[in-house]
């Protein structure tokens, strides 16, 4: 997955009504212009409610961190 800011994320994702499903969050990313490199992201995320942004932001943090330690 390429480097994502989590920034663009919520981007995408403002005004979802949470709690939501990744299903949720990337039907919701899609409908509101989500590039390639934001859908991949939020596929990566476990299959799981979120609560709110920080839960999205942590999840894609711990993908992020998994992948760059893989990678050493």
């Amino acid at each position: 997955m390429a480097k994502i800011n989590p920034i663009q994320i919520e981007k995408f994702l403002k005004g979802v009504d949470y709690p939501a499903s990744k299903q949720e969050l990337i039907k919701h990313a899609k409908k509101h212009g989500a590039d390639q490199n934001a859908c991949d992201a939020l596929e990566q995320l476990p299959d799981q409610t979120y609560d709110g942004p920080i839960g999205v932001s942590k999840a894609i943090g711990q993908i992020d961190r998994e992948e760059r330690k893989a990678k050493s």
